[in-house]
Formats: C-alpha cells, sequence, structure tokens
C-alpha cells in the first residue's frame, strides 16, 4: 500500500495547505499553516512531524516548512481534485461559489481520481455541447436552451459509435 492510499484527509489538508501557501511565499510557517487551516499551533506540530517521517514536508521546529518532491506532488494532485470537483459544482451543477469550495474540500479526499477526471470530461461535453444552452435550472434539472434533444446533446460529432453489439443504442452511440 503507498503513502497516498494512508493519508488521512487531515494530513491530507496540511499538505494542501503547505501547497497553497509556497505557492504565495515560497514556503511556509508552522503559524501560517495554522491560521490556513484554522487549527492551533500545537496541532499543526504534530502534523508536521508526522508529515516529515513520512517524507513528505521538510520540517524543523521553528523553520521554514517545505514540501518534498513526494508531497508537492501529492499535493498537486489534491489541489487538482478539489479544483476539478469546486468548478464541476460550479459550471456544471450551478453551486454556489463557497459553497462548491467546501463540499470539494471535504469530498477531494474520498474521489478517486478516475471519477474526478469523469466529471472533468463531463463537464468539457456539457460546455462544448454542439447545440449549446445546456444550463441547469435550478429545480428543474438540466434542460437545453436551444430544444436540443438527448440524441442531438448525446454525441459532439455526427458519426455515431456501435455498442459491442455493433448496433447503435437509443441515444445514438
Amino acid at each position: 500500500m503507498t503513502i497516498k492510499n494512508t493519508l488521512t484527509a487531515s494530513q491530507e489538508d496540511y499538505l494542501e495547505a503547505i501547497y497553497q501557501i509556497s505557492a504565495k511565499k515560497m514556503a511556509a510557517r508552522a503559524k501560517d499553516i495554522a491560521e490556513y487551516l484554522d487549527v492551533r499551533a500545537s496541532s499543526v506540530t504534530g502534523a508536521l512531524r508526522n508529515l516529515a517521517k513520512l517524507n513528505l514536508v521538510n520540517y524543523a521546529p521553528y523553520d521554514l516548512i517545505t514540501l518534498t518532491d513526494e508531497g508537492r506532488e501529492m499535493a498537486e494532485d489534491i489541489v487538482h481534485r478539489h479544483r476539478a470537483l469546486e468548478k464541476f459544482f460550479v459550471e456544471v451543477l450551478g453551486v454556489a461559489g463557497k459553497e462548491a469550495d467546501e463540499a470539494a474540500c471535504r469530498m477531494e479526499h474520498s474521489v478517486p481520481k478516475v471519477i474526478v477526471e469523469r466529471l472533468v470530461k463531463y463537464a468539457e461535453y456539457v460546455a462544448t455541447c454542439p447545440r449549446g444552452g445546456i444550463t441547469w435550472d435550478s429545480g428543474f434539472g438540466y434542460y437545453c436552451k436551444q430544444g436540443c434533444s438527448q440524441k442531438s446533446c448525446t454525441r459532439h460529432s455526427s458519426e455515431a459509435e456501435p455498442t459491442a453489439s455493433g448496433q447503435e443504442d437509443d441515444q445514438g452511440r
């Protein structure tokens, strides 16, 4: 089992916080992390010690904190999942920004990468539907302002892909 699979949601939050702070300041301090996560300094110290044991951060008391190469890679993956989920919630589901950010923060720890990537692809599809105008109407769900039929909005091209049986399904696939 890899380290990535054994990190807790809290540890992932610390990696993400260090990544975000470092993006602005080149490195993080324990005080910055405590403020960012709204936790006590003693909690930060304990988490940093654990992350250092996992070789994910460079940490020494009263010194600047940076991510190791492995820690940076993991933090980038966490940030990617967060941004993808947040974007999906805002652009596809029409959720308000703050609510989308909070939901993405909770979900980023448990949604597998393959599902996040499918959500990204679906959001791209909705944005580029050949008939245009697909939106989320609060209380109604998806509808197409241009009068799209299910068939016309399920494929980007006029060429339908056959199913495993060689026949097109009822959605033109």
